[in-house]
């Protein structure tokens, strides 16, 4: 591994140095973030701390290397926060970037490229290149940050964010629903999908538990929670708020991950959850349904190669990520945009400086 950078400069001349090399954050993503035969990983986290921040304008940059949980801290004390919910609190806001990963809370906002207006990244050459700006209004140039947004590293080197973030809610409110079993669950969750009560997060649980969230003003929540009370039926629990920041803290941490298995993430529809979760059970596979039944996360389990997955998604026609567990090259089951994905590729790194996947 190429030692941590804590300049530009520093990593520019460790990138020029070596033929081919795969950025590395925080290492919560091993499955992406492991290189492989003689390419070098190259450690961004000391490329760390905020540019600028102006609370007023609802923006900040940050170095690539930021911890996501710093970040937090940072805008938690102007009451302010970023609301697609980014996992892992040790992960690197360039680490999120760059896996394209979401929580719970890109149900009703929107994931990370929904939030990313400005970005600035080694090329393959090593040269600086920048993309969008630090205001929220500006559409000039190619859109270069939602293209880095779940590029694996295998575009650039991210070196510089910028955000745009929200107020923070004055209160949030968590209820948790119990269903007989899958399908009832998945109809409740078609139902508020197209219902009018705005859902911070919806979440799924294989056994048909949904766990809901609302937020706002504090004076508000208490109707709000009966009349959702009343949409999910007579089963519905409100619970108290340790309760509910141990459950969403569980999610945003994956600590429902067994040990050693491979976390994978995939696009699904509600309407291919029953498949593909009749699949995973006979694997043994833990999983969550997110953002309404149309993101699953999957725990591949250990003894099991994750080939086997891919051929689960390939069959099913759904696409993967693999994030942590086994060191991979990232995707699994159906490709898709490959033609375009290769020009991209032969614009940006002509050279093959960064793995392929």
């Amino acid at each position: 591994m190429i030692s941590a950078a804590s300049s530009i400069d520093a990593l520019q001349e460790a990138l020029r140095a070596h033929p081919q090399v795969l950025p590395r954050g925080a290492g919560t993503k091993p499955a992406l973030s492991t290189p492989s035969g003689l390419t070098a990983s190259l450690d961004v986290s000391g490329l760390s701390g905020f540019v600028d921040y102006d609370p007023a304008e609802l923006t900040f940059t940050a170095r690539a290397g930021t911890r996501v949980r710093d970040v937090d801290v940072v805008l938690s004390a102007e009451r302010q926060y970023l609301p697609f919910d980014p996992p892992w609190p040790a992960a690197t806001m360039g680490g999120i970037v760059a896996a394209g990963t979401s929580g719970p809370g890109s149900y009703r906002y929107g994931g990370v490229r929904d939030f990313i207006i400005g970005i600035r990244f080694l090329d393959a050459g090593g040269r600086l290149v920048g993309g969008g700006g630090r205001v929220v209004k500006n559409a000039a140039g190619f859109d270069l940050p939602k293209l880095m947004v779940g590029s694996l590293g295998r575009l650039g080197v991210l070196v510089e964010l910028t955000f745009k973030v929200f107020p923070r809610p004055e209160a949030w409110a968590t209820l948790r629903a119990e269903h007989p079993d899958l399908p009832t669950a998945l109809e409740q969750v078609r139902r508020l999908a197209r219902g009018p009560i705005e859902l911070d997060a919806l979440e799924l649980h294989p056994s048909g538990t949904l766990w809901l969230r609302l937020s706002g003003p504090a004076r508000t929540l208490p109707a709000r929670c009966e009349r959702l009370a009343r949409a999910v039926g007579g089963n519905a629990e409100l619970l108290d708020e340790e309760a509910a920041d141990r459950g969403w803290q569980e999610r945003r941490e994956f600590a429902w991950v067994p040990a050693g298995a491979d976390l994978v993430k995939a696009a699904v529809t509600p309407s291919r959850v029953p498949a593909l979760d009749a699949e995973l059970a006979r694997a043994g596979a833990a999983r969550r349904y997110s953002r309404a039944a149309t993101l699953a996360w999957i725990a591949w389990p250990e003894p099991r190669p994750v080939t086997g997955l891919d051929l689960v998604l390939r069959r099913l026609g759904l696409t993967g990520l693999a994030l942590t567990g086994r060191p991979s090259s990232g995707l699994l089951g159906a490709r898709t945009g490959g033609a375009f994905a290769q020009r991209v590729r032969r614009g940006l790194d002509p050279h093959n400086r960064f793995p392929g996947v």
